[in-house]
């Protein structure tokens, strides 16, 4: 007979949105906090992303793709090619539903991808995937 271990998730994590939009940032940063999340910080594309990762504990991305300088693809390849960051749960999201490109962010090791617009309760199961329960 296993033992079932049920992680506990810390909604005090540090939770990162990177979207070029800002009423997408506040959308999400919104249905976060509805979910309990409280410690979120934004950056308005992969580049800033990129340097508050590096200066930030972040325990979880959410991320569109379509983005100026960096794209959210280009983004997450770039963490990912850093051992350090193989293993952040990073949730992609956006309107971009193309088959090619739910593919490539499959391969380029994406979490969860969600596709634009998305409601609470779409984000919330999102994150239980990604995090395991946190009701």
């Amino acid at each position: 007979m296993g033992v079932l271990i049920e992680m506990i998730v810390n909604k005090n994590m540090r939770i990162l949105v990177v979207d070029d939009v800002q009423m997408m940032r506040r959308i999400i940063v919104n249905l976060l906090k509805q979910l309990g999340f409280c410690n979120i910080t934004e950056a308005s594309d992969g580049r800033i992303a990129l340097e508050k990762i590096k200066t930030d504990e972040i325990a979880l991305v959410i991320c569109d793709w379509n983005m100026p300088k960096m794209t959210g693809i280009e983004f997450l390849r770039k963490l990912r090619s850093d051992n350090k960051y193989k293993t952040l749960p990073f949730i992609m999201a956006t309107a971009e539903s193309k088959k090619e490109n739910i593919i490539a962010a499959a391969h380029a090791d994406v979490s969860q991808y969600i596709v634009k617009p998305f409601n609470g309760e779409t984000l919330k199961n999102k994150l239980i995937e990604v995090l395991g329960d946190f009701d």
